[in-house]
């Protein structure tokens, strides 16, 4: 069976993931033990996860947050004054559920902290 009409046939479809997982999968040495059902399992895992992967960076780039923060890289010093339980209890995101507004005072770095929770959610 020749593969590149098929793998041409996936691009077509804009199933980019299954066809670069299926390119990979022909250069696994061992691959004729693996069940059909296994193959195809992880063809379709590699295209779910482009897609999610794809999902999120659209809404990231849409959302046009300032930085690439992250609520693991804030800084707990003593000088800024953040609560890191507070700060851990909001990276769960309920507050957005229940529409509580976040404050803070001068010189915490709300415009991070903004950027990192708008990452988390």
């Amino acid at each position: 069976m020749l593969i590149h009409p098929t793998i041409e046939n996936l691009e077509k479809l804009r199933l980019t993931g299954m066809a670069a997982a299926l390119r990979e999968q022909l250069e696994m040495d061992g691959l004729e033990q693996m069940p059909f059902e296994e193959q195809l399992g992880l063809l379709i895992d590699r295209e779910s996860s482009v897609r999610e992967t794809r999902r999120l960076k659209i809404t990231l780039k849409k959302a046009k947050l300032r930085r690439d923060a992250c609520i693991e890289d804030i800084d707990f010093s003593k000088s800024r004054g953040l609560d890191r339980g507070l700060v851990m209890q909001l990276a769960d995101c309920q507050w957005i559920e229940k529409h509580y507004n976040i404050t803070s005072p001068t010189g915490v770095g709300k415009s991070y902290l903004a950027c990192a929770f708008g990452q988390k959610a």
